[in-house]
């Protein structure tokens, strides 16, 4: 049984930002009833290297709503043309496509409100809990791997207890992929960088340096978002003075780790055994694994194919719901941000 502690949860709310009053704008301009959480995230919230001004960036939110189909219905009504074609086939087939389809998760991009450039995206309360707590598609779940500024705190004690499980999933995985000594910076680096593993994205369309970009500017907040996890895992020892953090990796610390990892990277983790001849059996297959100095590789592995699945699915249907104009739009924006870090180095 985790003990849910609600002040590690609500960490992500000590970040003062300077837009403070533009989300809250924002935010109450759309429909609130069952709205569950709402966040923003990105470059146009938290600092990051080579954005010298964050005022010219396009702020991104994540929308948590407990029914998809009723929230899209009132949004829709609200902001017909912040919706593509798809409008047209009612809130029902939206929700639908939300859910059914990429990462569970449907977004509207390149939508001037409030006299500011936005994008949202929207995900079932169900859908993000299953998220956080399996890997399924490690979407939302890694966004939530990093710092970001709740604006309307969750009261579902599932889904707090679902985000706090996220959390330590990514330390049990970032360990597993660590050496035995490494710095609080190369942690969350390690951290940061699970959801982006496989994402046929950072090949073409994302800055080379997008994971150091996103953390070292923001080392204070990682440290709050998992001080306490840090501290509470018997596995590590923490020189907080130095940032420095050392751990012994043995049979037994692996086989903690393994075991603690969520469902899907079990579930691939037994489909990379199968294809080596090994046991299918998964607690046999983690046993195995802990006495195995490159079971890093199958953690590695695992991780790279949820990324991958779920990446593919959620651009091809950006393509139905923002429209090929803003797509395309969205992508040169990409592009041009990438060959830009690529020739600051």
């Amino acid at each position: 049984m985790i003990r849910l502690n609600f002040h590690t949860i609500v960490r992500w709310t000590s970040t003062l930002v300077k837009r403070e009053d533009v989300h809250q704008r924002i935010i109450g301009s759309f429909p609130n009833d069952g709205m569950q959480m709402a966040f923003a995230y990105g470059s146009g919230v938290f600092k990051q290297t080579g954005h010298t001004d964050m005022s010219k960036n396009m702020l991104d939110y994540i929308f948590v709503v407990d029914d998809p189909q009723k929230w899209h219905q009132q949004n829709i009504k609200m902001y017909p043309k912040h919706y593509s074609f798809l409008r047209f086939f009612g809130p029902k087939r939206v929700a639908k496509i939300q859910d059914n389809y990429g990462a569970g998760t449907y977004f509207n991009t390149l939508v001037q409100h409030e006299g500011t450039l936005i994008k949202y995206g929207v995900i079932s309360t169900d859908r993000l809990i299953t998220d956080l707590l399996d890997w399924d598609t490690l979407y939302v779940s890694g966004r939530l791997h990093k710092p970001v500024k709740l604006l309307v705190i969750p009261t579902n004690k599932h889904l707090l207890s679902a985000m706090h499980i996220n959390l330590q999933s990514a330390m049990h995985a970032a360990l597993l992929l660590l050496p035995e000594s490494f710095t609080e910076e190369e942690l969350y680096t390690k951290i940061t960088s699970l959801s982006y593993s496989g994402d046929f994205r950072m090949q073409f369309g994302e800055d080379k340096n997008k994971v150091s970009n996103i953390v070292k500017p923001n080392l204070p907040y990682f440290r709050q978002l998992y001080e306490k996890i840090i501290e509470g895992e018997n596995h590590v020892i923490w020189h907080k003075d130095e940032s420095r953090l050392e751990q012994y990796p043995t049979h037994i610390s692996q086989f903690h780790h393994l075991n603690l990892l969520p469902k899907s990277v079990h579930v691939n983790m037994v489909v990379l055994r199968k294809r080596s001849g090994g046991l299918p059996d998964m607690e046999e297959i983690i046993r195995n694994l802990a006495h195995e100095s490159h079971c890093d590789d199958y953690v590695t592995r695992s991780i790279q194919k949820i990324v991958t699945n779920s990446s593919w699915g959620q651009s091809i249907k950006t393509i139905l719901t923002a429209g090929i104009v803003k797509s395309f739009r969205y992508s040169f924006k990409k592009v041009k941000k990438m060959i830009k870090g690529n020739n600051k180095n």
